[in-house]
């Protein structure tokens, strides 16, 4: 006997087997909140009322970007009409899961909240792209490299703290490497690699290890050259997150001084992927870009 299919506006129950991380856990268990409260009819604000909240917090459950707690999870399964056991149990099992903390929580407290939230997504993406005008993005930097970037944006910390960022961002590169890696293609500007980050050593060894990072499978990188004049990224940097599961959109990060912008409404991905297929033709192939960051380096 078949199971039958969900009605229009019904979701389908998460199942507790379901291989994914926290934060695509979080961000789906939102997505099945707020289609149960639209199909229910209740509005936000009535929600948040019933846990205790204002409809803001109601807003970023729905967004995964905040943890659950499962008395919050109880009471708004109860008001959207979910009564079945069976089907409670299984979005209440997943409530733990959804807080899980990620390697970086030691370093919680050199981590902006709206950074940390990058973070999540970014170990989860199955697909990062990434277009970058100042810096080499930071998943390819090399660690002198790395550590001058970041002395320059907090220069009047300790030498101590800097060492903890620097080591953060190394250890925040090991997901490359790993099983499951994700697939990132980095459309770099020539500005980037012009722009020195402390003597020409530096700006050697991080040339020798974009060569090194060019040649892993999962890595392609493009530079996009002074020479084409305007392009379709003048806008500034920007990366797009895609993961694997199908109820999560992409996501576009935009990074501020002190804030980030995360877009996931359709009309706005797709100008940003728009802006990042016609770039990624104005740059260099790899090939060709392998072949330049050599001349750099012969230069």
């Amino acid at each position: 006997m078949t199971a039958e299919p969900p009605k229009p506006g019904q979701t389908t129950p998460l199942s507790p087997s379901i291989q994914a991380g926290p934060t695509v856990m979080r961000i789906v268990l939102g997505t099945q909140l707020r289609r149960l409260r639209e199909a229910a009819g209740i509005t936000r604000h009535a929600a948040g009322e019933a846990i205790r909240a204002s409809h803001a917090k109601i807003s970023r459950l729905e967004l995964g970007r905040v943890g659950f707690k499962e008395r919050d999870i109880v009471d708004l399964l109860t008001l959207y009409g979910v009564t079945d056991e069976r089907e409670r149990e299984g979005y209440l099992s997943l409530v733990n899961r959804t807080n899980a903390r990620g390697w970086w929580h030691q370093d919680g407290d050199i981590l902006p909240s709206w950074f940390e939230m990058y973070l999540r997504l970014e170990q989860e993406a199955s697909f990062i792209r990434t277009y970058q005008v100042q810096f080499v993005p930071g998943l390819l930097q090399s660690e002198e490299y790395a550590r001058n970037v970041i002395r320059a944006g907090h220069s009047s910390e300790s030498a101590y703290e800097i060492d903890r960022r620097v080591q953060l961002r190394m250890a925040r590169q090991k997901m490359l490497t790993e099983p499951g890696a994700p697939q990132l293609w980095a459309v770099i500007d020539e500005a980037a690699l012009s722009r020195p980050f402390g003597p020409p050593t530096v700006m050697r060894s991080q040339l020798e290890h974009l060569l090194e990072m060019s040649a892993m499978p999962n890595v392609t990188v493009q530079i996009l050259p002074f020479r084409i004049g305007s392009h379709a990224a003048a806008g500034g940097p920007f990366t797009i997150l895609r993961f694997a599961e199908p109820d999560l959109p992409d996501v576009v990060y935009l990074e501020q001084l002190n804030s980030a912008v995360y877009l996931d409404k359709r009309a706005d991905i797709e100008d940003y992927l728009g802006v990042m297929e016609r770039v990624s033709v104005q740059a260099e192939t790899p090939f060709k870009t392998k072949a330049s960051l050599r001349q750099m380096l012969d230069g």
